[in-house]
């Protein structure tokens, strides 16, 4: 045997008597196996972190942000909630109030009734009076032919055109100055807003027929004025005025 045979034979027995496992040739003593092994762990838990814990994490922060989001959308409605009794009040006394400004204007009902309503006032002051008393009489009562127009023009208030319209009739009424002094007050008491334009009065020339008793007291007089009802407009005329507004 030579001397180089005889190391080889020597390096076999001593790696045949190793007591820690040789992989390609290198030989897992515990310092080298705890490296490895902890290599091993330092992979593994990278992997996990990429592959499970990273996806997990972003699931959880989007799930996160969407409870925060439905709280929000919680705490909002608890507010409305908690403010509903408030806005209802506040709903019920706006509408009271419009309710209020409406009833100071006319409507379609009042205009109807307009001339009964009128008459009365008329009447009314003479129930007491004597046979040869001058009395208060409706002589005339002359609805504008056009009916009621939109008011566009400016004379009660750029606030108002397009928003309200007018119904005009020719008025004339005859008696004493007090009597139409009376008369034009208690117009302004009536429930409907009337506006009194174009007044005048004149004296009234009298005839007295043979056999008829002599009046007594103030010479009567003739008013003439122009009365006119204004009426809120409902949404569809107010839109069909300002088209024609538009259209001039």
């Amino acid at each position: 045997m030579t001397y180089s045979e005889e190391m080889n034979f020597e390096s076999g027995l001593e790696e045949e008597s190793s007591p820690y496992p040789v992989i390609f040739g290198i030989t897992f003593t515990p310092i080298i196996s705890g490296v490895l092994i902890g290599l091993l762990g330092v992979a593994g838990a990278a992997y996990l972190l990429l592959n499970f814990v990273m996806p997990a994490w972003e699931t959880f922060g989007q799930k996160q942000s969407k409870q925060q989001e439905l709280e929000g959308q919680v705490e909002q409605k608890k507010a409305s909630l908690q403010n509903i009794d408030k806005i209802k009040a506040e709903l019920a006394l706006a509408k009271r109030q419009q309710s209020q400004v409406l009833a100071v204007f006319a409507n379609e009902k009042t205009l109807d009734t307009l001339l009964i309503d009128l008459n009365r006032l008329v009447e009314a002051g003479n129930v007491q009076l004597s046979a040869n008393a001058v009395k208060a009489k409706l002589e005339k009562f002359t609805p504008d032919s056009q009916g009621t127009q939109p008011v566009t023009d400016g004379s009660l208030g750029a606030a108002v055109d397009g928003k309200l319209k007018r119904s005009s009739t020719e008025i004339s009424i005859s008696g004493t100055y007090e009597q139409t002094q009376s008369i034009l007050r208690n117009i302004e008491r009536l429930q409907p807003l009337l506006l009194v334009k174009d007044y005048q009065s004149t004296l009234l020339a009298e005839t007295i027929k043979e056999g008829e008793p002599t009046r007594v007291g103030p010479t009567p007089i003739t008013t003439n004025f122009k009365l006119e009802a204004l009426v809120p407009m409902n949404p569809q005329e107010a839109a069909a005025a300002k088209k024609e507004e538009v259209k001039k």
